[in-house]
């Protein structure tokens, strides 16, 4: 879907959306400006409201790559949603380390944030403004509201697949405040009527019995699984929302769902999803064209521009040395940011003579070792670029080898949800008792370690949870799954499992547990009474 349609459209709706950045609450904002602007004249304009609901997870404004934020009172460049939401889950854990010491981000390498965290901030904002939009979607497309526009028939039979999608939008981004902040955040529906009230808090148990009705509701009315537009939600995508969210049920609720973790796992593999038989190619400018992506966040390197995650998976692992290596689709030199912490390297097999090099799994092969030290033995930020590994695991080519439509923005689409981590999801939930059967579960991983391998040396004919986590990092590494998987591992706090600089000492210190969620920042809980901060901050 095209977005620069969408913008032309949406200018004025969304500025008043935009807001939201400087009064730090939901309901603070008044979007009702909609209908004096006859914005819902045209019916397309339903498709294209929800297309930026869609484009609010890749795009941070209403012109690329930046220039009229949606948030006011941030650097526009670090403030786009996957970007900040894979700061926080990968920067704080044993994977990536980033060597500038832009806001905020300092903090988050050596998890000595405060709620005065610009980053936290950040993702904060970005999950209320994607709510934001999806409540006005919602309340822009009741049946009485498009009675009396007098919509066509056929227009109201695909706005219902609109709300549906939107919903499950609004349940990602409650997933994520769930994941993030534990839960307590202000919370508000289509319901809720902008700027009535002040929210009201809501909690881990309120929010997950929340998100989990929604998705199961909503699974019904979505599209069937494989049968949506590209880079849109269908009924695998809400199933797959839902096995993540019982898969953590015991870490936010402390219950026991993995059993319906596994089965919400049977009805995402039975869709007919199959393991993209290329590894490489699922990290590509054309990964549209892969098998096994469920759910993607699409991006664009013409129409979607922005300084978001992809920006810096491939323009920020790269300097003039590695860029000289290969072709990576991106600007000769690249602004060297990103390598390895020591605990990713190792995960991997290296069998040979020669220490971290020729692994058989070609998921070690974005590794790059000339000139880097497997250390890392200064701070993060500051450091130089040679401390750490190189990893080049996205690139801005296709999969016939040319290159992106832009040298700067790439084209690679994130896959937020993939085959691989359902079959990971199904193997955990046996193990932890979920039911299932051990030989099925032995498969998935099997089939997983298959592709990496080329063949059958790589199986393993048993498994284990200490297993399970480590293969969860070696198949979805810096995609955004690390931290969240060390705390349901009991491994991220404590001093348990240790990793380079955890808690700002060099070769790793315990972390008190307060720290497995993050603090509300403190603008919001200054301009709403109605919140408390979480707990130890």
């Amino acid at each position: 879907m095209k977005i620069n349609k969408i913008y032309k459209f949406l200018f004025i709706l969304v500025f008043s959306l935009a807001l939201l950045g400087c009064t730090d609450d939901l309901d603070d904002i008044d979007t009702n400006n909609v209908n004096s602007v006859n914005a819902f004249d045209d019916p397309e304009s339903y498709l294209q409201f929800l297309a930026k609901i869609y484009a609010g997870y890749s795009v941070t404004g209403q012109q690329g790559p930046s220039g009229q934020g949606d948030l006011i009172g941030f650097d526009e460049g670090n403030s786009q949603y996957i970007r900040t939401y894979f700061y926080l889950n990968e920067l704080t854990a044993d994977a990536v380390k980033w060597r500038y010491d832009d806001a905020g981000v300092g903090e988050l390498l050596i998890n000595t944030w405060t709620p005065d965290n610009d980053v936290i901030s950040v993702v904060y904002n970005r999950i209320i403004f994607q709510v934001t939009q999806a409540n006005e979607f919602l309340r822009q497309t009741t049946q009485s509201v498009l009675d009396s526009r007098n919509v066509p028939a056929d227009v109201q039979t695909d706005v219902a697949f609109y709300r549906a999608e939107a919903r499950f939008l609004r349940a990602l981004s409650y997933y994520h405040a769930l994941e993030i902040f534990g839960g307590n955040v202000p919370f508000v529906t289509e319901d809720n009527l902008p700027g009535a009230v002040l929210p009201e808090q809501t909690n881990a148990s309120a929010l997950f019995s929340y998100i989990e009705s929604e998705l199961l509701e909503i699974a019904d009315l979505l599209v069937p699984a494989r049968q949506n537009g590209y880079g849109r939600a269908d009924q695998a995508a809400a199933w797959t929302l839902l096995a993540r969210l019982y898969l953590n049920a015991q870490v936010y609720i402390g219950e026991d769902r993995y059993s319906d973790c596994l089965s919400f796992c049977d009805r995402v593999i039975g869709a007919g999803y199959s393991l993209h038989p290329n590894y490489n190619e699922l990290f590509l400018a054309d990964n549209n064209t892969a098998q096994g992506i469920i759910f993607p966040i699409t991006h664009d390197g013409i129409e979607t521009q922005s300084f978001g995650y992809m920006f810096i998976m491939v323009n920020g692992t790269l300097d003039a040395n590695i860029n000289s290596s290969g072709d990576f689709g991106a600007n000769t030199g690249g602004f060297a940011a990103l390598t390895c912490k020591e605990n990713f390297v190792r995960l991997f097999e290296f069998p040979g003579d020669d220490p971290f090099q020729d692994s058989p799994d070609v998921r070690a092969s974005f590794f790059f070792k000339d000139g880097h030290s497997l250390e890392l033995t200064s701070p993060p930020t500051g450091s130089d670029f040679q401390e750490g590994f190189g990893y080049t695991k996205f690139r801005n080519l296709t999969s016939g080898g040319s290159p992106g439509q832009d040298n700067t923005y790439p084209d690679i689409d994130l896959p937020l949800f993939r085959l691989a981590d359902v079959f990971l999801m199904y193997a955990e939930a046996f193990l932890r008792g979920g039911g299932g059967d051990e030989a099925t579960a032995l498969g998935y991983v099997n089939d997983i370690r298959q592709r990496a391998y080329g063949d059958a040396s790589g199986n393993v004919t048993a498994i284990d949870l200490q297993f399970i986590l480590d293969e969860r990092g070696r198949e979805l590494g810096w995609e955004g799954y690390r931290r969240t998987d060390l705390i349901r591992f009991q491994q991220y706090t404590g001093n348990t499992y240790l990793w380079d600089w955890k808690g700002g000492v060099e070769n790793g210190t315990s972390l008190p547990d307060h720290l497995s969620i993050f603090p509300l920042p403190s603008g919001d809980l200054n301009a709403n009474p109605n919140l408390d901060q979480n707990p130890g901050y």
